[in-house]
């Protein structure tokens, strides 16, 4: 069945224009396997496809699906079920199905393809050591010690209906401490003895490459966890096409099937694209010459770090570009928007504080929380980031100009007034220029501060340097973060740098 569907694939018809589909993943290593396959078999399809992987928790890339936003990724049943519909568990895996697929096409118009083949359910882990030392065998075991062992779990597991909310209240799991840690850091952490238990997945790669015992769920707390894409319904509606042919996949990966492939990219380092090529191979769904040409990229799992980046220096540099437009459009519209309104207001100083600190309430909201409202307004991309980037950098430059015009040199104000100088007069040719220092140190701090956040633009598929950021931290790949983080740092200097010869420009000499 697998060999007639790929002779006879399903492909867009002759003459008609298919726009790009939208592929995404949430931002760990399964997830972004099974969106590669995703794209590569829409590609070998016909299909022009855009991807947008490492998107941020469940909520990000479920509120960009049923946006339109994005038109697929990977999601799984129980997380359906339970995260995003809010319903109580089942242990069939059937009736799950059947109900988000049921509830989602209800509510949001979205459907659930049928399930890939496998399972990959919550597992909570420790370490060999503190198992045997402690006799942890169940989660019931867990919580009768749970009082003295430090957690580290992701911030969605902390947050969702089947995590921790509802281990505790199954449980009563009640722990010394518990951290937020990204996918991939939680495993180092773990072994490192930072922390003591952390959730995972079943299928991880991770958890052989650092002997982990998984505590076995005694009460069945955790639901069914069948994977499957879950699909847009502007996707649906307009390239349907599109979904026809990721249904090919449905029923062909195991559950130990997809452990060897996780283990593959998160311990052995393995190009995620080449993992993915691989398996469709494997599964009769490219062709060998497809598959070979996706293959045929280096494989860099051994090189050292300065000749992994030299061997990416062409798609850093893209990125970098990429980079550099989110910083200074935000900026420049941040400018535009903050120098004037300093102005206006030193000159009615009454409600100048107020209106600031109301402006610097906006650096309280956590990056990814504001880029993550974006989205249902915006969508995802460069626009939500752009807006977010500029809402951060308001506050540095509306400080500094009000304050550096307020205050500039009292006794040369105090001569231009007994010199007869208009009011306009005093601020175009006393008052700005002697702020221009001031005011340039709010702007470079704005700069800055922009490039680091902007990293973070990737969890809403905006691109830049923080994709490759994203995806190291969710396939513990270090010269992977290097290639982002490096550059980032070295932008923020140069960025830094031109405008410090501005300030030297705009200041004047006496």
């Amino acid at each position: 069945m697998v060999i007639l569907t790929f002779l006879s694939p399903i492909v867009p018809a002759e003459g008609q224009k298919v726009r790009p589909i939208i592929v995404a993943s949430k931002p760990f290593g399964e997830s972004f396997l099974l969106a590669e396959m995703f794209a590569q078999l829409l590609e070998a399809r016909g299909f022009e496809v855009d991807r947008r992987l490492g998107l941020g928790a469940t909520e990000i890339a479920f509120n960009a699906l049923r946006t339109n936003a994005i038109d697929v990724y990977p999601e799984y049943t129980g997380t359906g079920l339970l995260a995003i519909l809010g319903q109580q568990p089942s242990a069939d895996p059937r009736e799950v199905y059947r109900e988000v697929s049921r509830e989602f096409g209800r509510r949001y118009g979205a459907r659930w393809l049928p399930p890939l083949g496998f399972q990959n359910t919550y597992a909570i882990a420790v370490r060999r050591t503190t198992a045997r030392d402690l006799r942890l065998v169940t989660l019931s075991d867990l919580a009768r010690n749970s009082r003295t062992l430090r957690a580290g779990l992701t911030p969605d597991f902390i947050g969702r209906a089947d995590g921790l909310p509802g281990l505790q209240k199954a449980y009563g799991l009640r722990f010394q401490s518990t951290r937020a840690l990204l996918p991939a850091v939680k495993y180092h952490a773990l072994a490192a003895g930072e922390v003591d238990v952390i959730d995972g997945y079943s299928t991880d790669g991770f958890i052989a490459r650092y002997d982990l015992v998984i505590l076995e769920d005694d009460r069945a707390f955790f639901p069914p966890y069948e994977a499957a894409a879950l699909v847009s319904p502007g996707l649906q509606r307009e390239v349907p096409a599109a979904t026809a042919t990721l249904t090919e996949l449905s029923g062909l990966l195991s559950e130990s099937a997809m452990r060897r492939l996780n283990r593959r990219i998160e311990v052995d380092g393995v190009p995620v694209a080449r993992v993915a090529a691989g398996q469709l191979l494997a599964l009769g769904l490219t062709s060998r010459a497809t598959a070979e040409s996706r293959m045929s990229a280096t494989d860099a799992s051994d090189r050292g770090v300065l000749s992994y980046l030299w061997g990416q220096r062409v798609t850093i540099f893209g990125l970098a570009l990429r980079h550099l437009l989110l910083v200074s459009v935000s900026l420049i519209a941040a400018i535009a928007v903050a120098l004037p309104l300093g102005l206006a207001l030193e000159r009615g100083r009454g409600a100048a504080e107020s209106v600031i600190r109301g402006v610097g309430v906006l650096q309280t909201l956590p990056s990814i929380a504001l880029l993550a409202f974006m989205i249902p307004l915006l969508g995802i991309g460069v626009i939500p980031a752009v807006v977010a980037l500029f809402l951060y950098s308001l506050y540095p430059i509306l400080r500094n100009t009000y304050t550096g015009v307020r205050d500039a040199a009292p006794a040369a104000v105090n001569a231009a007034w007994a010199l007869g100088m208009t009011p306009r007069q005093v601020l175009r040719y006393v008052r700005l220029p002697l702020a221009a220092p001031v005011i340039m140190a709010g702007i470079r701090t704005a700069a800055v501060l922009n490039v680091g956040t902007a990293t973070l633009a990737a969890f809403i598929g905006a691109g830049g340097l923080g994709d490759p950021i994203a995806a190291g931290l969710a396939l513990s790949d270090t010269r992977m973060i290097l290639s982002g983080a490096l550059p980032a740092a070295l932008l923020a200097l140069l960025v830094d740098g031109v405008l410090g010869v501005c300030e030297r420009a705009a200041t004047p000499r006496r």
